[in-house]
């Protein structure tokens, strides 16, 4: 593994564990030749798996755009960034089993609002918000009601 911050070739394994479903592997790593640590991850290749956008476009699945946007609704929310991960992971893993080669955009947004909704309801909000596009301020007062509702129940 080629050291990100002097290139080195060359580093040792500190620590190694399974992230919480056991779908990949952390690794802490020191590099030999700068002593500086850092993190990787390894998971199981598993076929491509291709999004099929609104305008009918097709794109290989990205892990790392669902993770941006959650860092971007989660933004000054006391969330931590393992939490994130396993989102996920968990997300990942839901479609790989339940999509064979291809999967549309919409039911991967979907499945990141439910699983969001549990964890943070602000950050959530703010997701729904541009992933739905919301118009105008009545749709965004119909999905607060909806929080509110559920919450009640």
């Amino acid at each position: 593994m080629k050291c990100p911050f002097c290139a080195h070739n060359e580093d040792k394994v500190v620590d190694s564990r399974e992230t919480g479903e056991g779908t990949a592997i952390r690794r802490r790593r020191e590099c030999i030749n700068c002593g500086k640590r850092f993190t990787t991850y390894e998971y199981v290749e598993r076929r491509a798996l291709m999004v099929i956008k609104k305008d009918g476009r097709r794109e290989p699945f990205h892990r790392e755009k669902i993770l941006s946007g959650l860092l971007r609704a989660c933004q000054k929310r006391p969330i931590s960034m393992e939490s994130l991960e396993k989102l996920v992971s968990e997300v990942e893993a839901e479609l790989q089993k339940k999509y064979d080669t291809e999967v549309e955009a919409q039911r991967i947004g979907e499945l990141v609002i439910e699983k969001l909704s549990r964890l943070d309801e602000v950050a959530y909000v703010r997701f729904a918000s541009v992933y739905r596009q919301f118009r105008d301020i009545n749709q965004f007062m119909r999905e607060l009601k909806d929080i509110l509702g559920k919450r009640i129940k």
